[in-house]
């Protein structure tokens, strides 16, 4: 080895804001690291995205002079010509660091094109350090505070500490991706150095190292000094006092809600009001060093405690009670449009609860909410977007925030009484149109109780959510010539503009559009998805060209080249169309006489408009009718339009790509634990499927194959939020046998892993029905 020759490892943590090729497809991005042109790695496969995380480090030789090169790639095109690549970060040694004297440096770094001819844009996030001593990342590992004696394949700490950075509301400081080499140098090398008091280490998502001062709940990447024994005390206190509510919330079962949670009681008045109390939320924090006990309460304010010795506060004003002592000002820090900006308001600018919305408190004296309309809990303050949205696109906070409005308002709520339904399964889609239009939207409203014919098992939730997911695959199904794919290539949905063959056929849009509302109303997916336009239309949104690409791509260029081009003398079209009507060939007048009026470059702009109103909307117009009368039968459309076109598709259908890792990190064990060689099995299975089975396994165990849009985290059972859970039973002889209605699947204690692989495999492709083994 050369003398100025040396180790250095880089991790290829995250790219950011892929570029979409694909219309109808994301892709799987896979990252290749060159030195020197030699010295290749590359890292996993990430399915489906356009901000992977691979987390995975690689030990190369390098010199001052070496150019690292790392290239991300589309891995299911990366082999052909100018399809696959999707940028270039490339880096020479010497603009980072010296190698002779050693660094470590986080890089954030636009991604560039290879050649003049790619659409390139994004960023990738990598790491270069000398120091290839500390423990390398693989994949979704992190480097765990130097604090902690937990290592971070411990799952019972990592969700300790987001519980306690919700709770406290410290998130890492918003420059992340641009935190400077002096500032990684400072935290490397006193990271020994002992902390002030009321002051914590942390460490991101990212594996860097961040500060929280728990006094005035602040956060900054600069480590702060000590000084004095007197703030080490303190500091040791502390750190003492945290690991203590640490291990206190473990081995408290209770600090969990549940619709049962009834021992928690409210201060008096006993029954809430609106606007009772408005406690410290999650997103909460409070001006530092506040004192809560100086100088009067305001007029007409007065102080009591509850039975257990809590105090609270009464407004005579208002006739309303409160947690917050009303001396002390407490500020809510939320996210700006950018995901950067924070943008601080008063807690009492968040005005009263929702319209049915209590506030409760467990054991632990920790906060949540819940909807009486829908008889739902939650650790979210419907007020505000959820703490653990801070670090989630933007677009997902907002359909959180429109969710939980749209959930609360009086036309969604569940009507007493219970709306029986009893299908065959092999006569699903006749039963069903029987059994739902035979009753009232005001009878649908009730709880939905589902019967199948011939089977055991009361419906908590479970067996709705398996109904709707079957009948969907019915209904939708191109065999009935309602509905049919928009391409040869692609399962998304559109009308069948020929449906007419069949006579009954607005009858059938009718039922099909109060199963889509029944399944908002009750909160269930149906495993369908459709073309953009159709969502727009639900919403009443104007369709666009851009709507036709996913109609009818080859059109779609022709209209594109019309408007990109001079037509004149090259184009001879008229405003109509011809309409293929099995068989016939019919002339269609975009307007009136338009037969004989000839399209110009003056008015082609108005001929694309409207032959792509025609082609998405017009000639089906008939059908969708019939379609949003069912549909508003149970959804009112002025609630529905809160919603935009992509978010009304996760709201009928939910996610349909399963995050393994974001699924086990939201699972409960009964009876094992995740160190117990049969969950370690379980997931190693799981991940070796394709995503069609972990589908069906989802299905199998929670009755739908969809999952909320924040994940595994908002996972719905038959009493509110429910986890998914592995519980220790039955015998080896036996199959794993689900729990839909309490998303449980009880797994025998195989003794080995082709044993689980082969029991489980069996169970979900081959059992049908309730409960079965």
């Amino acid at each position: 080895m050369a003398a100025n020759t040396r180790t250095v490892r880089v991790t290829v943590i995250a790219a950011d804001s892929l570029y979409k090729k694909d219309l109808f497809s994301l892709p799987d991005p896979i990252a290749f690291l060159t030195i020197d042109g030699e010295q290749t790695h590359k890292t996993n496969i990430m399915k489906k995205t356009l901000n992977p995380y691979w987390n995975e480090s690689f030990d190369v030789q390098a010199t001052n002079e070496s150019v690292i090169s790392v290239q991300v790639f589309d891995q299911k095109k990366f082999k052909k010509k100018d399809q696959g690549f999707l940028g270039v970060v490339t880096v020479q040694m010497s603009n980072v660091f010296d190698v002779a004297v050693g660094g470590d440096e986080m890089l954030t770094l636009e991604l560039k094109k290879s050649t003049g001819n790619e659409t390139v844009h994004g960023k990738l996030i990598i790491n270069l350090s000398t120091n290839v001593n500390a423990p390398a990342r693989n994949g979704n590992n992190a480097i765990a505070p130097s604090n902690s004696q937990l290592t971070p394949s411990q799952p019972s700490s990592s969700s300790l500490a987001r519980e306690e950075s919700s709770r406290l509301s410290v998130p890492p400081p918003a420059t992340a991706h641009s935190m400077s080499t002096a500032q990684t140098a400072s935290h490397t090398s006193s990271d020994e150095e002992p902390l002030p008091g009321g002051w914590e280490r942390r460490v991101d998502h990212l594996g860097r190292p961040y500060y929280v001062d728990h006094n005035s709940r602040t956060t900054t990447w600069h480590r702060p000094v000590s000084n004095s024994a007197a703030d080490r005390s303190r500091d040791r206190e502390n750190q003492t006092a945290i690991e203590r509510s640490r291990l206190n919330a473990r081995t408290l079962p209770e600090d969990r809600p549940s619709a049962s949670n009834s021992s928690v009681t409210l201060p008096e008045p006993t029954t809430p009001t609106s606007s009772t109390p408005t406690s410290t939320t999650p997103n909460a924090t409070s001006n530092a060093s506040s004192n809560t006990n100086s100088g009067p309460l305001p007029a007409g304010w007065e102080m009591r405690t509850t039975p257990e010795g809590r105090p609270y506060f009464v407004d005579h004003n208002t006739r309303t009670t409160t947690w917050v002592d009303p001396r002390r000002q407490q500020y809510i820090r939320t996210a700006g449009n950018n995901g950067n900006q924070v943008q601080v308001q008063p807690v009492s600018q968040l005005g009263p609860l929702p319209s049915g919305w209590e506030m409760r408190l467990t054991s632990t004296a920790r906060v949540y909410f819940v909807d009486h309309n829908t008889k739902t809990t939650t650790w979210d303050d419907p007020r505000l977007p959820s703490s653990l949205d801070q670090n989630v696109p933007q677009y997902k906070r907002d359909f959180r925030r429109k969710l939980i409005y749209f959930r609360s308002q009086p036309a969604l709520r569940p009507v007493p009484g219970q709306c029986h339904i009893k299908i065959r399964r092999n006569r699903i889609f006749e039963d069903s149109y029987a059994e739902i239009m035979r009753q009232t939207p005001a009878d649908l409203k009730k709880r939905l109780m589902i019967k199948f014919d011939g089977e055991d098992g009361l419906d908590y939730g479970g067996l709705s959510r398996e109904y709707f997911f079957l009948l969907s695959h019915e209904m939708f199904n191109p065999f009935y010539c309602l509905f049919e794919y928009s391409a040869h290539d692609n399962y998304t949905l559109q009308i069948n503009p020929h449906s007419a063959i069949n006579p009954e056929h607005l009858n059938y849009f009718r039922f099909i559009g109060r199963v889509v509302g029944l399944a908002i109303f009750h909160r269930r997916f149906l495993d369908a998805f459709f073309i953009v336009s159709f969502y727009k239309m639900i919403l009443h949104r104007k369709v666009t060209l851009a709507d036709m690409e996913s109609v009818d791509a080859d059109f779609h260029r022709s209209l594109q080249w019309i408007l990109d081009n001079d037509i004149t003398d090259v184009l001879e079209l008229t405003f109509s169309t011809d309409d293929d009507q099995f068989g016939e060939v019919v002339s269609v007048d975009l307007k009136e006489n338009g037969e004989n009026i000839e399209v110009t470059e003056e008015n082609k702009k108005e001929y694309v408009d409207l032959i792509t109103e025609w082609r998405v909307s017009k000639r089906v117009q008939e059908q969708f009718k019939a379609f949003l009368e069912g549909f508003n039968q149970l959804i009112p459309q002025e609630l529905i339009n809160v919603f935009d076109e992509r978010e009304l598709e996760l709201l009928i259908g939910g996610i349909a790509e399963i995050d393994v890792d974001d699924w086990k990190k939201h699972t409960d064990y009964r009876g094992y634990t995740e160190q117990d060689d049969v969950v370690q099995w379980f997931w190693k299975c799981i991940k070796s499927w394709d995503s069609e089975k972990k589908s069906r396994l989802l299905q199998f165990t929670t009755g739908t194959s969809r999952i909320p849009v924040n994940g595994f985290k908002d996972l719905q059972g038959s009493d509110g939020p429910r986890r998914f859970t592995i519980e220790k039973s039955g015998d080896v002889s036996q199959l794993p046998k689900a729990h839909t209605c309490f998303n449980r699947i009880d797994m025998p204690p195989y003794k080995s892993y082709d044993a689980l692989v082969a029991k489980l495999s069996l169970a979900v492709e081959e059992t049908v029905g309730f409960g079965q083994e």
